[in-house]
């Protein structure tokens, strides 16, 4: 399959510098326009303001690709909803139509992969959904975590998910779960949920020697390490869990199932909290950004 990596990852992957992969999802799927490009671009100017090269991931005109220019950014937020959201299942029809996809978590790991990427920068993940028991809703991202070599940052699952079915399908899986300054598993709006990570390690530094620790000993797949949003922009908890109660109800109502629900939830929680859950999305996905460079860097001097 061919794929498309634009000069200047090239050329940082080839000098063996720092480069952080980004998801595409965020930008159709996951805010209105143009807030969705404003933020896909803050995004990458914070990578590079903390020593990497930022690579956002998207399929372009059935074309995998690896550092998406402005423009295409740009496309992508403006096309919204109409672009096909593009987990692993999706790639093969998604290429060979010649479609444009944003890449979920679970995409991105693969393109970023293929490339050679192996530090990445999100919100949060995806996990088991909250009444899984009966309904198996269960996101990809989980799976790539325990088969791709990429390793994720994010503000933790979802809030809108079972946090400890997440954490206890992550540990089946093998997947280390890293907490960074933090003994808990964050909940994306909120800094904590009551969970408890595998490790804490409190510099980027540690987090770069375990990773390399990792694929020194090739033992696969992917580390997740949790960074908690920071103080100033965290949601009541209370609060928050009442919205999302309230989001859930409706989408059973409506029967909205499958790669739907998450950007329905997460549409229907940012207009319950008057924008505020979006404001606090972008701050957390920045705080990502930043914590991934500084990982990323520490990686390639190692």
């Amino acid at each position: 399959m061919k794929i498309k990596v634009s000069e200047e990852v090239k050329q940082a992957l080839k000098n063996g510098n720092a480069v952080v992969a980004l998801e595409s999802t965020i930008i159709s799927h996951g805010m209105p326009y143009p807030k969705n490009v404003e933020t896909a671009l803050l995004v990458e100017k914070t990578v590079r303001e903390n020593g990497a090269v930022p690579a956002t991931i998207a399929i372009i005109k059935g074309i995998p690709t690896i550092g998406c220019s402005r423009d295409e950014i740009e496309h992508l937020g403006k096309a919204g909803l109409s672009v096909t959201k593009t987990s692993r299942r999706d790639i093969p029809v998604v290429v060979s139509k010649g479609l444009d996809g944003a890449t979920t978590v679970a995409a991105t790991m693969i393109f970023a992969a293929m490339a050679g990427v192996k530090i990445f920068a999100t919100g949060g993940i995806g996990g088991v959904h909250r009444g899984a028991e009966t309904t198996f809703d269960i996101s990809a991202d989980l799976e790539e975590l325990a088969r791709t070599d990429v390793n994720v940052i994010c503000a933790g699952a979802k809030s809108i998910l079972d946090l400890g079915l997440t954490l206890e399908y992550l540990e089946t899986k093998g997947v280390e779960v890293i907490g960074y300054g933090t003994d808990e598993l964050p909940a994306f709006f909120t800094r904590k949920s009551g969970f408890k990570v595998n490790d804490r390690m409190d510099t980027p530094l540690e987090i770069a020697k375990a990773i390399k620790c990792k694929d020194d000993m090739n033992l696969g797949g992917g580390t997740l390490i949790v960074n908690p949003i920071p103080e100033q922009y965290s949601m009541d908890a209370d609060y928050i869990e009442s919205v999302i109660e309230k989001a859930i109800g409706e989408a059973n109502e409506k029967g909205i199932k499958g790669k739907e629900i998450t950007p329905f939830l997460l549409d229907k929680i940012q207009r319950i909290t008057g924008g505020q859950s979006l404001e606090s999305n972008i701050k957390l996905v920045l705080n990502n950004a930043a914590l991934a460079s500084k990982i990323a860097v520490e990686l390639a001097n190692l």
